[in-house]
């Protein structure tokens, strides 16, 4: 008999998505004949040198940047990480011992402040208000003249919401901060051009348009200053000792390459599914809540809360559905609790703990939307009743 069980629904690129072909078979060959250290002088060593140079002036070309301004890394954790500690540890003794973020950043950001407090640092932290954008007011009172870093990320990786980067760009600079946005959400889905922005450094993700898990690059405005966080080796200009992953930046290259291109058309498509999918989940659960929904949004996310249906059920329940979604962040899971993105916009704990995240990429077709929107529902309306036996 034919499998009648309906094909898998994939919710959750803002977590990772699949690896495009054409990625993988830029890599293969590193993986074979090509396979030679880039800091070796023989043919070998030439040959993986010469194509780990062209991935960094691939990857600048896509962020309109210059070649020597690229450090590959290994993730966005490892980006963001580099620029705020980095940055810190290069500035704090020349009297700019503070650093500064926004309270819905990742936490590959809250963490690398939170670690310079515990070092001696200054750490403050601007709050955003009720659709999860960034005060700029806020923000002009904590960047003042002592601090070295401030970060503000571009996309939200729970809500989408855009962040008035510029702006805050604007106002680090005025102060004389050297600014920082994590842009792992942003990439591919907003115009992004270090030429006319303002930005000093940008962190970027491979795994979340279509490179594998492993690679990522951080964008280091000429003049910048920043310490190194290992120690060891001369690779990467002494920003990055240790061996290239040549394979992988190859790979993150053609990613890069592949999303710029590709990002108007697509984003175009996905804000169709995404706002398709919005009204069929309010026309079965018009009490649902889509955080951020009034403002500027990344079309790839939607985030949305099912009063009275914990996440973890709607999670659950959705999974054996064959729909896969997030209750916020991946980096997080294992302990589905309250975002700390929506408690930072205000949404009282009750909603908060009611959170799914959809995120949309290439895997995201039409007809998801009536099937995931009625899925939904029914899931919800279980956790609801389960809930209300409960109390």
């Amino acid at each position: 008999m034919p499998d009648s069980t309906p094909a898998p629904v994939y919710l959750d690129h803002a977590a990772t998505s699949p690896v495009r072909d054409e990625v993988l078979e830029a890599m293969l060959p590193f993986f074979g004949p090509r396979f030679g250290n880039p800091s070796s002088t023989h043919r070998w060593g030439r040959e993986a040198r010469v194509a780990l140079d062209e991935a960094r002036e691939r990857v600048a070309g896509t962020l309109g940047a210059r070649a020597d301004e690229i450090c590959f890394t290994s993730c966005g954790t490892e980006g963001d990480n580099m620029a705020v500690l980095g940055v810190w540890h290069a500035r704090r003794l020349g009297g700019r011992n503070a650093v500064v973020a926004s309270a819905i950043e990742h936490k590959a950001v809250l963490g690398a402040i939170h670690c310079a407090a515990r070092e001696g640092a200054v750490e403050r932290l601007v709050s955003a208000n009720s659709d999860g954008v960034v005060d700029l007011d806020a923000a002009a009172e904590s960047i003042r003249d002592d601090v070295a870093v401030c970060s503000v990320m571009w996309v939200n990786n729970e809500t989408g919401v855009v962040q008035p980067m510029e702006g805050i760009a604007e106002v680090a600079k005025s102060a004389g901060a050297v600014f920082h946005t994590d842009a792992v959400q942003a990439f591919g889905k907003v115009d992004v051009n270090a030429s006319r922005q303002p930005y000093d450094l940008l962190t970027v993700s491979g795994h979340k348009i279509g490179a594998p898990k492993g690679i990522g690059a951080l964008f280091i405005r000429r003049g910048t200053k920043l310490e190194p966080l290992m120690h060891g080796g001369s690779q990467d200009r002494g920003r990055r000792p240790g061996t290239e992953n040549v394979a992988f930046a190859v790979g993150l290259a053609r990613a890069m390459e592949l999303a710029s291109s590709e990002r108007e058309g697509e984003s175009t498509r996905l804000r169709a599914l995404r706002d398709a999918l919005e009204a069929a989940i309010l026309q079965r659960l018009p009490d649902a809540v889509i955080h951020g929904r009034a403002v500027e949004r990344a079309a790839h996310v939607s985030n949305v809360s099912v009063p009275g249906a914990e996440s973890e059920a709607l999670l659950m329940g959705l999974d054996l559905q064959g729909i896969a979604a997030s209750g916020g962040s991946a980096c997080q899971s294992g302990s589905i609790g309250a975002s700390h993105v929506l408690e930072a916009m205000g949404v009282a704990p009750e909603v908060a703990r009611c959170a799914v995240r959809f995120s949309l990429g290439p895997l995201s077709t039409p007809d998801l939307v009536e099937r995931t929107a009625t899925a939904l529902a029914a899931v919800a309306a279980r956790a609801r009743a389960v809930a209300g036996v409960m109390a």
